[in-house]
């Protein structure tokens, strides 16, 4: 009889996700485990081993804040270190009574019930919180209505159950995300006139603009109330509270409900990563503590931007946040968030000074175990209560797996941002001459991308057009903006800036991996930048709006790169599961500066070149017929008219490449411009009846 024998090689390792694609983090898959392991640990921590869901531990906003009973009302609180509260408000006259005093219960809660009469719909009010050695004015932490008096321009909470609740019209939405084009918009600077824009006027003046331009979806920054309006809404201190400076709750709701109606997703931009650092209005020392919400210690302040960083490894702060990304999507049924600020979470350093030149600069010991763990239950909770949600992640510092999934070994987000790409435009812009520009270049920082991966992909944001820095398209003009914008003015700086800028944006969008952003103006070249009411502009709103008035002008230029933008966005948009689509590089020349490449039947063709314009210029592409569909150069996009969308292109055999199914592609291809071409589907053969002799 035979015998076997035993294997003595060691079993195969069984790698997790991340690291099964990507070999080169094999060395640091332990770091990776053991990260996933914590969030893991974490989550039965928190559902109690699973008794409940991890939606069950984020209704926080269920029980904290102030509620509308049938009849009354009922406010609660967390103030561990409190020692009494008062309800202070137009009620009592702003003075402490002992009828408005809160009651302590376990763990640190205050609770007060109020009768109808000791409370009502719109009521300002704030809590008088006293501790050992001090007391103080506090706006309720879990509140979600605070106002600001337009005289004095103090913040106080306000009562909120309007006799008739919003009824949704919409009751069930599913974001299209094949692909995403998202506009970035701010609903205070959305306006035409010089002030305060509000939710009504974004819904009813706005809203139609971006249903008509092709995007899919809209995010909102600016949401959660913030006390200096000149933050961009990036300085939080009531987190549950829509602005009131745009409008009401109800108004909110309607602007949401309408954009699902025309097919738009509303995706919020949320800020966790950090806090104002006000007392009165923030959570700055709610209690009289100053480790309640935040750090107690040198981590307590953002040494960059004079701001509090949570300390996520309590759980009434997971609590406090992870109810909070519940809320915003089961109150205002928001479909999902960009986490805004999420490098300066992931580092204990925030990422600050740190070139993040190869993977050891991610599990250095530098990276915050209890905050990665936050994102990572933030991702599972946000796709637990909507499996259609969104999920962005704002980060430069390239972490791997942050838009993989938490079961692979990832933080769980759907997309992150791809920052360097608008890093690179700018660079080119300012550093290289026209003549100089790659194809190569160019085409490899756009898909040069993790693969399991995916990324929003945008030339420019907001970040682009705050004053001190400039857009794309102030870059490239400048101050020729002021003069020469008139139809029929040839301008040569004008020119190459429009051209340029229509390249760009295309170049950008028509490789995308997930999702195309931009921020609302740029498609059309909004001049100047943005700078909102300060001290130093007399508190002027100039620059803090938006001149809807240029791009509808017909006398204006402005009108042609809309027209190309819109053209560009519902190509894509209409062409199912864009992003999707490999891409495949037909040809780069960094001499002539051409660059062509394919995605499914569609051929993008673009001439960086400043002053060769070229006639029969070929390629190898797969055989067939070609249709024109944009060219740039199209007088409708403010172009010269040159070329000839309506010729089709038939490709010429070549002996060499007709057993690959190629043939050479000849085009004439404009200075300055780009082609978008489509392979028609070949007919089938018709089989010849045969007759009968």
């Amino acid at each position: 009889m035979a015998t076997t024998r035993k294997s003595t090689k060691a079993p195969a390792v069984k790698h997790i996700g991340l690291v099964k694609n990507d070999g080169w983090l094999e060395p640091y898959e332990e770091a990776i485990r053991g990260r996933h392991d914590h969030a893991e640990w974490k989550l039965n921590d928190l559902t109690q081993n699973g008794k409940q869901t991890l939606s069950s531990f984020a209704s926080g906003y269920l029980y904290f804040g102030l509620h509308k009973l049938e009849k009354g009302w009922v406010l609660r609180e967390w103030a561990p270190n409190a020692t009494e509260i008062y309800v202070i408000g137009d009620f009592n006259g702003w003075q402490q009574d002992e009828k408005y005093k809160m009651k302590p219960l376990k763990n640190g809660n205050w609770e007060l019930k109020l009768s109808d009469k000791q409370m009502k719909h719109g009521d300002l009010f704030k809590l008088r919180v006293k501790w050992n050695g001090g007391e103080g004015e506090r706006i309720p932490a879990w509140i979600n209505r605070v106002v600001q008096d337009d005289v004095t321009k103090i913040f106080s909470a306000q009562a909120w159950a309007p006799a008739e609740p919003y009824q949704w019209k919409k009751k069930n939405f599913k974001p299209n995300t094949a692909p995403l084009l998202i506009y970035e918009c701010h609903i205070g600077m959305a306006q035409n006139r010089e002030g305060v824009g509000t939710y009504e006027e974004f819904r009813t003046n706005i809203l139609p603009r971006i249903a008509a331009d092709g995007y899919n979806a809209i995010q909102i920054m600016a949401i959660q109330e913030h006390p200096y309006y000149g933050s961009f809404g990036y300085h939080v201190s009531s987190f549950y509270a829509a602005s009131s400076r745009f409008g009401t709750p109800e108004e909110l709701k309607h602007l949401i409900d309408d954009a699902h109606s025309q097919g738009i997703a509303v995706i919020m931009d949320i800020v966790h990563s950090h806090a104002v650092k006000n007392e009165v209005e923030g959570l700055g020392r709610f209690d009289g503590s100053y480790d309640l919400y935040f750090y107690g210690d040198g981590k307590r302040e953002h040494p960059a931007w004079d701001s509090l960083c949570f300390d996520y490894g309590k759980n009434a702060v997971l609590n406090f946040l992870l109810s909070n990304c519940k809320f915003w999507l089961e109150e205002y049924k928001f479909d999902g968030f960009r986490f805004d600020g999420v490098t300066s979470m992931l580092y204990y350093n925030h990422g600050l000074g740190q070139a993040f030149g190869g993977y050891e600069d991610y599990y250095n010991g530098n990276q915050d175990t209890n905050a990665i763990t936050y994102l990572t239950l933030a991702n599972k909770l946000i796709h637990e209560v909507n499996p259609h949600a969104i999920t962005i992640a704002e980060e430069m510092s390239g972490m791997p797996g942050l838009a993989r999934k938490v079961k692979d070994g990832g933080i769980g987000f759907d997309y992150r941002m791809a920052m360097g790409i608008p890093d690179y435009w700018i660079k080119t812009i300012k550093e290289q001459k026209d003549e100089h520009w790659k194809p190569t270049s160019i085409f490899w920082e756009l898909t040069n991308r993790r693969a399991d991966e995916k990324t929003i992909s945008y030339a420019e944001s907001h970040d682009q057009a705050l004053v001190g820095d400039k857009t794309i398209i102030f870059r490239l003009i400048d101050k020729e903006m002021y003069w020469h914008m008139m139809t029929g003015d040839d301008n040569g700086v004008v020119s190459r800036g429009m051209a340029l800028h229509k390249l760009i944006r295309l170049v950008t969008a028509s490789t995308i991996n997930g999702g195309y952003l931009n921020f609302m103006g740029n498609e059309w070249g909004h001049p100047e930048w943005i700078d909102f009411p300060r001290e130093g502009n007399g508190w002027s709103h100039k620059y803090a709006r938006r001149q809807w008035d240029l791009v509808d002008r017909k006398d204006l230029k402005y009108q042609f790169l809309n027209n190309w933008d819109n053209d560009v966005m519902h190509l894509i948009g209409d062409t199912h599961n864009f992003q999707a689509l490999p891409i495949r590089k037909l040809w780069d020349k960094d001499d002539d500066q051409i660059l062509a490449f394919m995605r499914g039947d569609l051929v993008f063709v673009f001439n960086f070149n400043p002053v060769k314009s070229f006639s029969d210029y070929g390629f190898l592409a797969p055989a067939g017929e070609y249709h024109g569909v944009i060219d740039s150069d199209n007088a409708r996009y403010g172009g010269y008219g040159n070329g000839d969308e309506g010729v089709k292109h038939l490709t010429q055999p070549d002996p060499l490449y007709d057993s690959a199914g190629l043939g050479w592609l000849k085009l004439y291809i404009p200075a300055r411009s780009a082609l978008i071409l489509r392979l028609q589907p070949q007919r089938p053969k018709v089989a010849k009846k045969k007759t009968k002799k």
